[in-house]
């Protein structure tokens, strides 16, 4: 599979596009790109990376410019299994702003024993961002763990909440 790159700056870091055509693949920090190629390797076999140019960037710029909604306007496909696949929807369904336990997504995918489960899939995502994994906190309402550092979960949600 050949795949694009494309790197763009954040308040948050620098981050890495991967996108075919018009279609996001992933998206992670720069500082964790060995986790990204990790993900890709896991959903796509042997993948081939270039450099690219991609739309989905200027929607990523406007997010944090403000536009909390542009993030809804970028197409994505991933890998997976079923059940991952199932929270990943469920995670693209938190308003901006908004929070959700462990507990509600399992509930809401029909398995609502599958806490752990649903902890584990919401940590294998591999579109941060775009699909909100950051609006995922603990059922204590504590910020729990982000594949790009707490401190990112944090500033995310505070920069939706000012938006609501």
């Amino acid at each position: 599979m050949n795949l694009q790159t494309q790197q763009i700056p954040s308040p948050i870091g620098d981050i890495i596009l991967v996108f075919e055509a018009a279609t996001l693949r992933a998206l992670d920090f720069q500082d964790y790109e060995e986790r990204t190629h990790h993900f890709l390797r896991l959903h796509y076999g042997k993948i081939t990376l270039s450099p690219g140019q991609t739309p989905m960037a200027k929607e990523i710029e406007a997010y944090f410019e403000g536009d909390i909604a542009a993030l809804s306007r970028i197409p994505t496909k991933t890998g997976g299994t079923e059940f991952q696949r199932k929270v990943w929807q469920a995670l693209t369904k938190i308003k901006p702003g908004k929070t959700k336990t462990y507990s509600e997504i399992a509930g809401e995918i029909g398995h609502p024993k599958a806490i752990r489960a649903v902890g584990a899939a919401n940590g294998a995502n591999p579109i941060s961002l775009v699909i909100p994994c950051h609006r995922v906190i603990g059922a204590d309402g504590t910020l729990t763990g982000y594949g790009g550092g707490l401190h990112r979960k944090k500033w995310l949600l505070a920069h939706e909440s000012r938006r609501d």
